[in-house]
């Protein structure tokens, strides 16, 4: 069965428009062709001009057998609540959207938005952590 998406079945439906339309601003002010860790500064800024609260570079652990064996860093945490991965590419490989999967179950978050820059503009990827509903 093929349902409609409706607003009030998206996560966090207000700050996910927010976080798009910043990465849009990046986008529109610096262009393609820029190191990913460009957008991720500029991407800083814009967040603390919205005064959205945020972690850059946040770490969780990796955990295996019940023993901490690492740790991995997500781009942002947006106000304990929201992934954002940013990648510099004209496509989503397959190893982008298994990075932010494994993010967000890890976590045990509802939702991670993968933000590409590419050289055709922003293009916006949600993940729902489907077992955290």
């Amino acid at each position: 069965m093929n349902k409609m998406i409706q607003k009030q079945d998206l996560i966090y439906p207000e700050l996910s428009y927010k976080l798009v339309g910043l990465a849009y601003n990046v986008f529109n002010e610096l262009g393609h062709g820029h190191l990913e860790k460009i957008y991720q500064k500029a991407y800083a800024k814009e967040l603390k001009e919205a005064g959205i609260v945020f972690k850059e570079q946040a770490p969780y652990q990796v955990i295996y057998k019940e023993e901490v064996i690492g740790n991995n860093y997500l781009d942002f945490l947006i106000e304990e609540k929201v992934i954002i991965e940013l990648k510099r590419s004209d496509f989503y490989s397959k190893k982008y959207i298994d990075q932010v999967s494994n993010y967000i179950k890890v976590s045990n978050l509802k939702l991670a938005i993968l933000i590409n820059f590419t050289s055709n503009g922003v293009r916006i990827k949600r993940i729902v952590n489907e077992t955290n509903k």
